[in-house]
């Protein structure tokens, strides 16, 4: 899910106390699971088994939260909410490894508590395993290429709109959630936490390996990739 400088505006954060961005970080990533389980849980119960129209449920949601979060979260952490986009920003030299580490840490406590006060508010067991096995090559290559998408989207964005970046990341987000048969994750610390709910938006334990490395290395893929494509050229 996520982003990455989420937010990927070239606003710049490093003024900002890291104590700061490394909470945006946890409020974001918390307040984004909760949108996306809480509307899973919604979207199924109100749909009487109509699993096209809980799936609409979620993804209007989703997108509609990632929108608001990026747009206010971004003037002070970057609104990353995604250890993928983190990554990318350490490869790319504008982060530094400690406080790259901060934030991962954030973005994964902050979806975990995410995912409790989702359960707690639709009167759902606070601790859960989920059941719902993601497994097989389609699945997984449709992680790497939601993840790619969205860190081409990101850093494509940083480029040409960067004041439009949080539109156009839930523009992808929702669209998405359709063309690929996972559904797109599209996030490390969203398919952990995910693991956590034995819900709609619900992921088995042992679906999570592969979908996190299909995430990373979509996502290194994107960074090449925008390396190469938005390079500068030499004036000759």
């Amino acid at each position: 899910m996520t982003s990455l400088d989420m937010s990927a505006a070239a606003i710049p954060v490093v003024r900002i106390a890291l104590a700061r961005r490394v909470a945006a970080e946890l409020l974001g990533s918390a307040l984004l699971l909760a949108i996306i389980i809480g509307s899973g849980v919604m979207g199924e119960r109100l749909a009487d088994g109509n699993v096209a129209l809980a799936l609409l449920a979620n993804t209007l949601a989703t997108a509609a939260g990632l929108v608001v979060l990026i747009s206010i979260l971004s003037p002070v952490s970057g609104a990353h909410f995604n250890p993928a986009v983190t990554l990318v920003m350490l490869v790319q030299r504008e982060i530094s490894a400690a406080h790259a580490g901060a934030y991962i840490a954030a973005q994964i406590a902050g979806s975990m508590l995410g995912v409790l006060v989702a359960h707690l508010m639709f009167n759902e067991p606070a601790l859960q395993f989920a059941t719902k096995l993601r497994d097989g090559s389609g699945q997984v290559l449709s992680e790497g290429v939601a993840t790619f998408g969205l860190i081409v989207t990101i850093l494509g964005a940083r480029h040409v709109r960067p004041e439009a970046t949080a539109q156009l990341v839930g523009l992808y987000i929702a669209s998405a959630y359709w063309f690929t048969a996972s559904t797109s994750f599209a996030n490390p610390a969203v398919t952990l936490a995910r693991s956590f709910s034995d819900t709609f938006a619900g992921i088995a334990p042992s679906s999570v390996p592969a979908f996190v490395a299909a995430q990373l290395a979509g996502a290194l893929g994107a960074a090449l990739v925008c390396a190469w494509l938005y390079r500068r050229e030499a004036k000759s």
